[in-house]
């Protein structure tokens, strides 16, 4: 599984979140403590927003501990919104097109999980991306897959509809092809301006996710940077933390947007 983390607040050099803390970003990337798999070497990303409505992204193949490029980046550029991510690989290759995050105009996505036998349903996944969408397709994950789809599904009008709606199409596809492994979707969206982060399974196994909202600050990370600092808390399974502009954080639960998306 991935780690990454989310922030949105005052502005920021990345690197007070990404590299500094005991427990940051980087040191996660070698030295995961509640993933199944401890390393996550296959590559990394990050991606910010600035002066722009469209987010710039650095994405790489070397592991994140080891590329000198990502400290300098993060110790120059100062966001109010940015994600990062590192990767282990579930079945797909290691190329730059498949690290996170993917971008699609001023949409930001991240996802640390999979579709479990995500070969069986692929090719119907990739069916709900239309041709306009699908030129966008530069890598092979399912997390990409899975994006460009509520993309077209109204992402823009309603994204924890959209998310909602792909996970449930996505979940009847497995069922269907009689896959047994679990999907599994903790991940993080934003617009530029608000920003979501989704904790859920369909066995109710999620990958870990924590949040710690100081008013000016709030940052959600798979593994606390620092459990000496109070305030971390965990997403609680099958919900989503939605941080609208203007806005407190607040939760919902994914169960009811996916009964939603059923009906």
């Amino acid at each position: 599984m991935c780690r990454f983390l989310a922030y949105r607040g005052d502005p920021v050099f990345m690197e007070e979140l990404v590299c500094a803390p005991c427990h940051s970003l980087v040191h996660q990337s070698l030295h995961a403590e509640e993933a199944k798999t401890g390393t996550n070497g296959d590559g990394f990303g990050i991606g910010w927003y600035a002066a722009r409505p469209e987010p710039g992204v650095y994405r790489e193949l070397r592991p994140a501990w080891s590329d000198e490029n990502l400290r300098s980046l993060c110790s120059q550029v100062r966001s109010g919104l940015f994600f990062a991510h590192v990767r282990a690989a579930t079945g797909t290759a290691t190329t730059r097109a498949n690290c996170h995050p993917f971008v699609h105009g001023q949409w930001m996505f991240m996802h640390n999980g999979q579709i479990g036998g995500y070969q069986a349903v692929r090719r119907k996944l990739e069916a709900l991306i239309p041709d306009e969408l699908y030129e966008n397709r530069g890598g092979t994950t399912d997390s990409e897959a899975i994006f460009l789809a509520a993309l077209a599904d109204g992402l823009a009008e309603d994204p924890v509809g959209a998310m909602a709606r792909t996970v449930a199409r996505v979940t009847a596809m497995m069922a269907e092809a009689k896959v047994r492994e679990a999907l599994r979707f903790t991940a993080a969206l934003t617009d530029g301006e608000n920003l979501y982060a989704f904790r859920w399974a369909s066995d109710g196994k999620p990958a870990t996710l924590y949040w710690r909202d100081h008013g000016d600050r709030l940052v959600i990370v798979s593994e606390p940077l620092d459990r000496a600092e109070p305030g971390w808390q965990e997403v609680p399974r099958s919900c989503v933390l939605m941080a609208r502009k203007g806005a407190s954080a607040s939760l919902e639960c994914m169960d009811q947007a996916l009964s939603r998306a059923a009906a």
